[in-house]
């Protein structure tokens, strides 16, 4: 009875369960049915509008500014050589590397020795010619003596002969007297031109004892020269460098020993291309006097000094490309010859030209025009120069037109936009006045020992103790300072 009772509550739970499954099958197809007949929900479609940064492009003159990079050096230089060898034997104390020195100031001399034992020969055999010289003018006047006698005697042989013939011709004289009259006056005539031979022996004599002595005032003269070599002096002011001397060493002939600058006239000298260079000429093709800033970071403080350009280089150079430039600096209070420096040129101006950030203008050189619907357009405009972040472009007819400032790929033609314009300040503007803070003991003392130590121009080692001193120190200087010694 009760396997019975048990097997017909099983069968009823079963066929309840096969009753909830068939209603859930036709509840889910009912579902489906009627979501198959009706009809589809249309959603309203909005445009998508993209808020973008424009700017005005207003024509204006705006002035390049072409930056490279350049080598500051002296525009006087000198390589000190020895013009004679042998063993230094005293030196300057200046002769040593960054020594100043002033135009004439001795620097080294080299043992005097030889050259003046040289000079000491050249001087007896000067003695010599001139003592040549003189017994050859004494010979000239005694040979002039013995011709005015040798004249005399033949002119009065002369006479004897004359009388001679008189006494035959009255019939008086002989014929025996007047041969030996004419005999005589024959022999006078011939040692007159013996004479005549003698001084003219005498006078080649002296013209050749006079142009030994001539050779040999030269020979000394060449002398004193060499001995007068053996100091070296400074041709002008400036400071020394590359000096690999020092005493009791041996330099050769021409050999250098040193190298002499004048700190005061200093020049930079940077390369440039062809395309920039082509852009610093005038109408007739030359060189203009452009302005040029140079500066120099030394230790977080800016060194700057302000030129011209003067030339150019003669000629490319091999393996070079562009053009080599050099500009005159005015004053360049801190820089030295040998400095690796930043230089900005100023280009001749421009006008009619906008200054627009870089990332406003695509790579096939087109800009994006706000239009008045607030759509934009596609416009090709001129590149002209690049100015770091910026570029500059050519205004023409796009002047007054809004521009985008930054594009992006989600931006092109025919896209509406919300253009965010910059609000015009009216409100004056208050100078700015640098901070600055007041020093403790040891903090002022670590920062005067590192500017110390460190390595940058004098003149700017005195400048910055001298605001380190002060009891109100500039906050750049100080976060400059910290951050070098932090580096």
């Amino acid at each position: 009875m009760r396997f019975l009772r048990r097997s017909l509550i099983g069968v009823f739970l079963l066929c309840a369960t096969f009753a909830l499954f068939a209603v859930a099958a036709n509840t889910v197809r009912e579902a489906v049915v009627e979501r198959m007949n009706d009809e589809p929900r249309s959603f309203p479609q909005r445009e998508r509008v993209f808020a973008v940064n424009v700017t005005e492009l207003v024509p204006e003159t705006i002035t390049p500014v072409l930056t490279t990079f350049g080598e500051v050096q002296s525009r006087r230089t000198l390589g000190i050589r020895a013009t004679i060898g042998g063993t230094v034997t005293w030196t300057d104390p200046a002769l040593i590397e960054g020594g100043s020195v002033s135009a004439g100031q001795p620097l080294l001399r080299v043992d005097p020795r030889s050259v003046q034992a040289e000079r000491d020969r050249i001087a007896a055999d000067l003695q010599d010619a001139q003592a040549e010289v003189r017994d050859a003018e004494r010979g000239l006047d005694l040979a002039q003596d013995e011709l005015d006698g040798a004249t005399a005697q033949a002119a009065l042989r002369t006479q004897a002969e004359t009388r001679a013939r008189d006494l035959l011709d009255r019939g008086v004289g002989t014929t025996a007297a007047l041969e030996t009259a004419e005999l005589a006056a024959q022999s006078a005539e011939a040692s007159v031109l013996t004479r005549r031979q003698a001084l003219a022996s005498a006078e080649a004599r002296l013209d050749q004892a006079r142009t030994r002595l001539s050779r040999a005032e030269i020979n000394l003269t060449e002398a004193e020269r060499q001995v007068e070599d053996t100091e070296i002096t400074a041709a002008f002011d400036g400071a020394l460098t590359d000096v690999t001397v020092s005493p009791g060493g041996r330099v050769t002939a021409n050999e250098q020993i040193a190298t002499l600058l004048d700190p005061d006239q200093l020049e930079v000298a940077f390369r440039v291309s062809t395309a920039q260079y082509a852009r610093l000429l005038d109408g007739e093709g030359d060189l203009i006097a452009a302005p040029v800033a140079v500066q120099l970071d030394v230790s977080g403080v800016d060194l700057v000094a302000q030129g011209q350009i003067t030339r150019e280089g003669a000629s490319v150079g091999e393996g070079q490309t562009g053009r080599l430039l050099f500009a005159q600096l005015d004053a360049a209070a801190g820089f030295r010859p040998g400095d690796f420096v930043t230089v900005s040129i100023d280009e001749p101006e421009m006008t009619g030209v906008a200054l627009v950030p870089a990332t406003a203008v695509d790579a096939d050189r087109t800009v994006l025009i706000v239009t008045a619907e607030d759509r934009l357009e596609l416009r090709a405009v001129e590149q002209l120069r690049t100015q770091g972040d910026d570029v500059i472009i050519r205004v023409g007819d796009l002047a007054g037109e809004e521009i985008v400032v930054a594009r992006s790929p989600l931006l092109g033609a025919g896209i509406g936009v919300r253009p965010l314009r910059e609000e015009e300040e009216t409100v004056e503007e208050e100078p700015q006045i640098d901070a600055s803070i007041s020093l403790d003991d040891d903090r002022r003392a670590k920062l005067v020992a590192f500017v110390q130590d460190g390595r940058m121009p004098d003149e700017v080692k005195t400048r910055i103790i001298a605001q380190l001193e002060q009891p109100e120190v500039p906050l750049a200087t100080v976060e400059r300072l910290e951050g070098q010694m932090g580096g």
